[in-house]
């Protein structure tokens, strides 16, 4: 999109913020971005697609790449690993094209301090009634767990002043917030310093 050298958008936020829903309507909507796939040891949820949503690989391919020095970050959450090869994004990068990355708010520190110059992009959801919806939506798992989760994502809201930007993902306007992402990535693109990304 637009002039300049290709930016690299980190998306993050609480678990329950809709990091998942947004990047699938960026996608739905055709923006030329490349969206990195990230590489997981979790099982599929029923809608979702291997390649697509994730890659969906066993332990031993995970930790074969792990050895290798293959991800740009990597996190173990609540059981499961979770990594950003890092030569996918390189490649994306070269191609010219802007690449958007999902990360969970501690993913996002790392890369922070890897790569400064990318444009970190926080999503919250309305409340927090809105977000203890959607995680007793999306998972199965009893009260107890529910309460971890809850209490997880209100520490990582804390950590909102580490990122550039913050967007509003609430309930029933996801077209908005995927709008307020377009106008960052434009703004970006119009900087009279322009980022200048390396891996």
């Amino acid at each position: 999109m637009g002039q300049g050298s290709p930016l690299l958008v980190i998306i993050s936020g609480p678990s329950g913020a809709g990091k998942d829903s947004v990047i699938r309507r960026m996608r739905e909507l055709g923006f030329p971005f490349h969206f990195v796939v990230t590489m997981t040891t979790r099982p599929p949820r029923p809608d979702e697609v291997n390649g697509k949503d994730y890659f969906f690989v066993s332990e031993e391919e995970f930790e074969s790449l792990l050895r290798r020095n293959g991800f740009l970050e990597n996190a173990l959450v609540y059981g499961y690993r979770y990594g950003v090869p890092k030569e996918q994004v390189k490649k994306a990068l070269e191609s010219g094209k802007d690449v958007i990355m999902r990360v969970d708010v501690q993913g996002a520190r790392t890369l922070r301090r890897l790569i400064p110059d990318a444009v970190f992009i926080f999503l919250i959801p309305a409340s927090e009634e809105e977000l203890a919806r959607r995680l007793r939506a999306r998972h199965t798992e009893g009260e107890e767990a529910l309460k971890t989760r809850l209490a997880t994502a209100r520490e990582e809201m804390m950590s909102i002043g580490e990122f550039d930007y913050v967007v509003v993902n609430a309930d029933g306007h996801l077209d908005e917030a995927v709008q307020d992402i377009i106008a960052i990535i434009t703004a970006e693109k119009c900087r009279t310093k322009p980022r200048r990304i390396s891996l």
